[in-house]
């Protein structure tokens, strides 16, 4: 159970994440004393940064810390998965990033997924039976996916923690921070 100003935290993003969904946990997780990486696929060698989306255009460009090649479940203590329509639609179609999502999973360690990232815990099978949220517009996904489904800022099932949208982020991180010094669930059976 490391208190999270000893955390390692890995957020887990490509280009066309929501702006805010990243951004703010990034920046409220590093005030908190975590060590916290962006981690994404492999850029193009001009590139070192992935590109937001802000309300109804491109936003701004975060640095990449290390690509998703480079990365491991055994060196972080939680993920979080930022959402956006592109950036989850994207990951889940990248068999790398599933493993590492699944290998989380496995682990017990905190994962977060905010707006439309619970598509990627569709995608690595670790919804079926848990309390989850999202944006609304997910609803039918994860309930078809064998979710319980609640309109709700924040749940956390098992050290499965998914919230709605940018305007519940500070609960959101709230829940982070606290599942992450919480430690470790038991939930291996989860990912397949």
């Amino acid at each position: 159970m490391p208190k999270i100003s000893k955390a390692k935290i890995l957020i887990l993003a490509t280009d066309g994440f929501e702006q805010s969904e990243l951004e703010v946990p990034r920046a409220k997780l590093k005030e908190a004393g975590a060590l916290v990486h962006v981690v994404a696929p492999k850029q193009r060698k001009d590139k070192k940064e992935i590109r937001g989306w802000k309300e109804k255009d491109w936003g701004n460009g975060v640095p990449v810390d290390r690509e998703l090649a480079d990365a491991s479940e055994g060196f972080y203590d939680a993920l979080v998965l930022p959402g956006g329509q592109m950036n989850p639609d994207t990951l889940r179609g990248i068999p790398e990033a599933m493993e590492l999502i699944k290998a989380f999973v496995s682990s017990g360690k905190p994962v977060a997924a905010v707006c439309h990232a619970p598509w990627l815990l569709i995608e690595a099978n670790a919804i079926r039976g848990r309390k989850a949220t999202s944006y609304k517009t997910m609803k039918t996904d994860l309930v078809n996916a064998g979710a319980d489904w609640r309109d709700e800022a924040v749940i956390a099932d098992q050290g499965l923690i998914t919230s709605r949208n940018p305007g519940d982020l500070d609960t959101f991180v709230a829940k982070i921070i606290e599942e992450v010094e919480e430690g470790k669930h038991d939930r291996a059976e989860l990912a397949a």
